[in-house]
């Protein structure tokens, strides 16, 4: 029996992939996989740097293995990612007892960094590296029925809040044919849904000059694919060739996410963010119009330095212009080495507090509303498997990115069920299944 090895997953799906990856890296040298941290022989923590509160998170598990760690001095414990590449010091000072700290671009050395490790010997740090991850290799045989599939890594726009390209470094994009060739792989092993992964995904542009949209065109085309999405756009490098694109197949789902940030035009420029209120309402729109049946969601920072009052309210009337599929709204918080964490950071915790759940509550009336409306209509459930709330039901999504939870044996997942809506929430559609449209 090889070591037991335990890897928690914090933040994006991009994360979510890179675990994936030295999951499939340390299978292959003989490690099994476990949930069970008292039991492992090696922990790892895939860490988050987007917002402070995702750092807070690491430390206080990291605070409460360092008792296990006491007990059981031989295990390995590890902390990676974008948190490891942006805080190695901090890491060590408040968390001595970590082992390994490795960056995202040293995730490729990680089983050769473990195979020499000898614990007791002091923290490895990592954080230098240039390496990628050559993911056509992947173990294809070990994938679920939906996968992700990165098509570039890294990001050029640097948003004056953001921490991701000091993180993960520039945009790099893999060539379309190795990115088909990983897709096909993936099908052949029993794939039904890709999402293709990219910090600014949108803006791919491989060393042939092809765009998004070629890749799309060509994974389109993939015999036995049934879905395909792709996250997280830029409204600075979205394209109409990319809309019309998803008009075209109809293997590639009609959902957009399209993070706006602020509805106010001085706030998106202190941002850096590279287009105008005005320009983002005619993306969406011009997108709807093309793309039949498009939702699109966004993501929004309420409180970012300087963000008045009527700033704020301009977000509002933005929300209910958009009407979203759905949001994700932050407070905003400093990140060390960013151009905005220079700026005063003067909006008071209390007033961040009263617009995030302003925007929240204002979302949760317009998902609301949108849902009453699909009551008694059907859709295509591409079945996820048992519903973590009540594992006597079903969970899956449709084509459209939202939740529908129906009664159905577990041996669905993975399957293709037409479901009417009986009822809903503002986050749940629940229904009963009409068909099996595997």
């Amino acid at each position: 029996m090889g070591k037991l090895l335990c890897i928690q997953t914090f933040g994006c799906q991009m994360n979510k992939l890179d675990s994936r990856l030295v999951a499939d890296a340390l299978l292959a040298d003989g490690c099994e996989l476990t949930d069970d941290e008292k039991a492992a022989d090696v922990i790892l923590y895939n860490t988050c740097s987007v917002r402070k509160h995702a750092e807070e998170r690491v430390f206080s598990r990291l605070g409460v293995l360092k008792r296990l760690k006491a007990e059981r001095p031989e295990v390995v414990i590890g902390v990676i990612g974008c948190m490891a590449q942006r805080a190695p010091d901090e890491i060590i000072r408040r968390a001595p007892h970590v082992d390994i700290i490795c960056g995202p671009q040293d995730l490729p050395n990680l089983p050769a960094i473990l195979a020499d490790y000898e614990p007791g010997r002091g923290c490895f740090v990592a954080t230098g590296g240039s390496e990628e991850w050559p993911e056509s290799l992947r173990d294809a045989c070990r994938s679920p029925v939906s996968a992700f599939v990165s098509v570039m890594r890294g990001c050029n726009r640097f948003c004056s809040y953001c921490i991701v390209p000091y993180v993960r470094g520039r945009a790099r994009s893999r060539l379309l044919e190795d990115i088909a060739t990983e897709v096909r792989q993936l099908v052949d092993a029993g794939a039904r849904e890709i999402t293709l992964l990219g910090q600014d995904v949108n803006a791919y542009t491989d060393e042939k000059g092809r765009r998004l949209w070629h890749v799309l065109a060509e994974l389109a085309q993939v015999d036995g694919l049934r879905r395909l999405r792709f996250v997280t756009s830029h409204p600075a490098t979205v394209e109409r060739e990319l809309f019309e694109t998803m008009a075209r197949y109809g293997v590639i789902c009609p959902y957009l996410h399209l993070p706006a940030q602020s509805g106010a035009n001085r706030v998106l420029e202190a941002m850096n963010r590279g287009y105008t209120r005005g320009r983002y309402l005619e993306i969406i729109r011009e997108a709807r119009v093309i793309v039949l049946g498009l939702e699109v969601a966004s993501d929004f920072i309420v409180g970012f330095p300087g963000e008045t009052d009527r700033e704020y309210h301009m977000t509002v009337d933005l929300m209910w212009q958009a009407r979203f599929q759905n949001c994700f709204i932050f407070k905003y918080s400093p990140r060390p080495g960013t151009k905005a964490s220079k700026m005063d950071d003067d909006v008071p915790l209390e007033k961040k507090r009263k617009r995030n759940a302003g925007l929240l509550s204002i979302q949760k009336e317009i998902m609301e509303e949108r849902h009453k409306e699909l009551e008694g209509e059907s859709f295509e459930v591409f079945v996820q498997g048992v519903s973590k709330r009540d594992k006597g039901k079903l969970t899956g999504r449709t084509r459209t990115n939202r939740i529908v939870v129906f009664e159905g044996d577990e041996s669905l997942a993975g399957r293709f069920v037409e479901v009417a809506i009986d009822s809903s929430t503002p986050l749940t559609l629940f229904g009963h299944i009409e068909e099996d449209a595997s």
